[in-house]
């Protein structure tokens, strides 16, 4: 990534947020019945106990619109007052259109141009520095950045290494314009192409048609080399919140919450490590919902605002890592009063 430095018109941050979970709910003891593992095993490797899956009929479209209109009445801005909107998922409703447009459309955002964006579990914080930019240089107000999964159509429920770890949901923020000194001050953003075979769908896109025949020999679900996933997970997440908050001038013992993307316990206690926070200090959530991708942070973001845990002016860094392989991260001081 091309770390120069670029004047900026405004300052960006977040303004509201918000999120959604289906109401069904899948606890470990659940997938004990259906594939060979057990409550401990799952809890002691990951630190899940229950995961979220969308009923038949609800795409992310939906999950999006709901969460959607959260961030926006915490903003204080309407649909209409939107100028952008991003949608960072790996499972929309359809490649044609995109969910952003179904997105518009639900919400009545006239006004908004869109996109969506693939970047797997980093997919919020690829969108939220995208936003940010659109913003700083002064050629939109509002960005809608949503992250949002339907990642439980996408398991294959004879595969324990890899049914157990994912859910479904959404969250949502809006960003625009704070005052100077506030909102994001530094990001980091990166690839490694090099590792994408080591989690994939292999049946996604034109390379190998989604048909039914790749279906039988379960190219449509989600592959996984835990080992190397993990390996790289441990490697980078701690550190690209390390280089953005370097390049925000924000020393890490000034940090007062970090949120990182929720997909190990064990990952996020590394990266914790990395810091030098205690966990005190890190926004947890992923004993409730799993990991839910793209949605992860935006999710975790939402109920740590609602629980008071971020205040005004506070020093926050979000950080991620996903499917690519990818890593982003992005430090702020905080805006919402």
């Amino acid at each position: 990534m091309n770390n120069t430095m670029v004047k900026k018109s405004n300052y960006a941050g977040i303004l509201g947020t918000g999120h959604y979970v289906p109401e069904k709910t899948v606890t470990n003891a659940d997938l004990e019945k259906i594939v060979d593992t057990s409550d401990a095993w799952i809890q002691s490797r990951t630190g899940i106990c229950k995961r979220h899956f969308a009923e038949t009929g609800m795409n992310t479209s939906d999950m999006c619109t709901i969460a959607a209109r959260q961030a926006l009445e915490m903003a204080g801005i309407t649909a209409t007052d939107i100028d952008m909107i991003i949608v960072c998922t790996l499972t929309p409703d359809t490649t044609i259109p995109s969910t952003a447009c179904i997105v518009q459309k639900n919400l009545g955002a006239e006004h908004a141009a869109v996109f969506d964006l693939y970047a797997a579990c980093s997919g919020f914080a690829y969108g939220a520095v995208t936003a940010a930019q659109y913003i700083e240089t002064g050629m939109f107000t509002h960005v809608l950045v949503i992250g949002a999964e339907v990642l439980s159509r996408f398991l294959d429920f004879s595969d324990r290494n890899t049914c157990v770890l994912f859910g479904d949901g959404a969250g949502a923020a809006v960003l625009g314009p704070v005052e100077a000194g506030f909102g994001i001050l530094g990001t980091d953003m990166g690839a490694d192409g090099r590792g994408g075979e080591h989690l994939n769908i292999p049946a996604s896109g034109v390379a190998v048609l989604p048909t039914e025949e790749a279906r039988k020999q379960g190219l449509t679900y989600i592959k996984m080399n835990g080992k190397e996933v993990y390996k790289f997970a441990v490697k980078v997440m701690g550190q690209t919140a390390v280089n953005a908050l370097e390049r925000a001038g924000i020393a890490p013992e000034n940090v007062d919450l970090m949120v990182p993307h929720q997909a190990n316990i064990r990952i996020i206690q590394s990266a914790a490590k990395r810091l030098q926070l205690p966990m005190e200090k890190v926004f947890v959530n992923i004993d409730k919902y799993a990991n839910t991708s793209g949605a992860s942070i935006p999710i975790a973001l939402d109920e740590a605002q609602r629980q008071g845990r971020i205040k005004y002016g506070d020093n926050v860094v979000l950080a991620g890592f996903g499917a690519g392989l990818t890593w982003a991260a992005l430090a702020m001081k905080w805006a919402i009063r």
